[in-house]
């Protein structure tokens, strides 16, 4: 009994310690529930957040996780567009240009709708989700900016489905 206790019982309690000290202060999961980011993310996929991401080394086209004042604090799925301090314009045909220059975005999908110009302030930022014309994003919110504090991590698993599982892009 005690070689058991030893061999197995110790080492799958701090397997699960682990476990369950990264999920709470390290990761976070989260569930999609919307078409918004197809097909880069779909709908019921389980996701692995990085919450130590650190906001200064976001990119363009990365793939975050944040609340929004606009949906009650609900944590969201979308990709960064625009950086503090510049000018997205969205035409109508839905081609985006930052500070005058197109963007190019190969993971959208008919992208036509509305044309609109955001000034993102300082320690703000705008996000849109993948699958324009399905995602309730910065385009129609009344409040598109958002804060650097509200920026939870940076989406970098996807572990379901099996069939999906991997890298996020």
């Amino acid at each position: 009994m005690k070689y058991f206790v030893k061999e197995w019982v110790v080492p799958v309690v701090v397997a699960l310690a682990i476990v369950l000290l990264l999920n709470k202060y390290i990761f976070i999961l989260v569930t999609v529930p919307t078409g918004s980011m197809e097909t880069a993310i779909m709908p019921g996929d389980r996701l692995y957040v990085n919450e130590l991401f650190d906001i200064n080394d976001a990119k363009r086209g990365d793939i975050l996780v944040f609340k929004s004042d606009e949906l009650e604090e609900k944590r969201l799925v979308k990709r960064l567009i625009g950086l503090p301090g510049e000018t997205v314009e969205v035409k109508k045909d839905g081609s985006v240009y930052i500070n005058g220059e197109k963007l190019d975005e190969p993971y959208v999908t008919n992208a036509e709708g509305i044309s609109k110009i955001f000034n993102i302030p300082e320690k703000h930022y705008l996000f849109f989700g993948d699958n324009r014309p399905l995602s309730f994003d910065a385009r129609y919110w009344e409040k598109p900016y958002i804060e650097e504090s509200k920026i939870i991590g940076n989406v970098i698993f996807r572990f379901f489905p099996l069939n999906r599982i991997g890298k996020v892009d």
